[in-house]
């Protein structure tokens, strides 16, 4: 019958009190670097990501925040995500099972906002035009208050839907044995 008194289980030395609220103060400081570090890789992939989309309404100002963010982005989430990595390290040892899963979850996001800061990831939305198929004026399906580009050498002509090109937006073509690219 060794039990304790409760007056005995509360007084433990100040230096015991004073090493777990400066443990306490220290993890709760790398949780925050760890998540400051971590949100900001993972915004300099995605704020761009989000702004810069095709046929969609990209006001002027986002639209330079995204084009210098995404300008930053490879270098920027090398260092974040290297910092990120540097804490979630130390925050390793001290933390239960359900927050390594936390770490490893965010690091996992991390991983994938450095890789994806490196790709041309609008490359992936527009497909090339194999090969441009051309009709007569009088068998075109195309509406009249469709917009077109327009290209002449010589007799010979061509024209480019606006829809068309907005997805592919480059087409090299032959106009009256001149090769030229089309961009929109």
């Amino acid at each position: 019958m060794s039990a304790s008194s409760p007056a005995t289980q509360q007084h433990q030395p100040p230096e015991e009190t004073d090493r777990q609220t400066t443990g306490r103060q220290a993890s709760r400081w790398i949780w925050t670097a760890f998540a400051l570090c971590a949100l900001a890789t993972v915004a300099l992939f995605f704020i761009p990501a989000f702004v810069i989309r095709p046929f969609r309404h990209q006001a002027p100002r986002a639209l330079w925040l995204a084009m210098a963010l995404r300008q930053r982005a490879p270098l920027g989430t090398l260092i974040a995500g290297l910092a990120c990595f540097l804490f979630a390290f130390a925050l390793w040892r001290t933390v239960g099972l359900w927050r390594k899963a936390l770490v490893t979850l965010t690091l996992l996001v991390v991983i994938f906002s450095i890789v994806m800061a490196r790709l041309n990831y609008f490359e992936w939305m527009f497909h090339p035009i194999a090969s441009a198929q051309f009709v007569a004026q009088a068998e075109s399906k195309l509406d009249p208050k469709e917009m077109i580009m327009a290209v002449r050498f010589g007799t010979d002509a061509r024209a480019y839907p606006i829809s068309q090109m907005a997805y592919h937006h480059v087409l090299n073509d032959v106009v009256g044995d001149v090769p030229i690219a089309v961009t929109y």
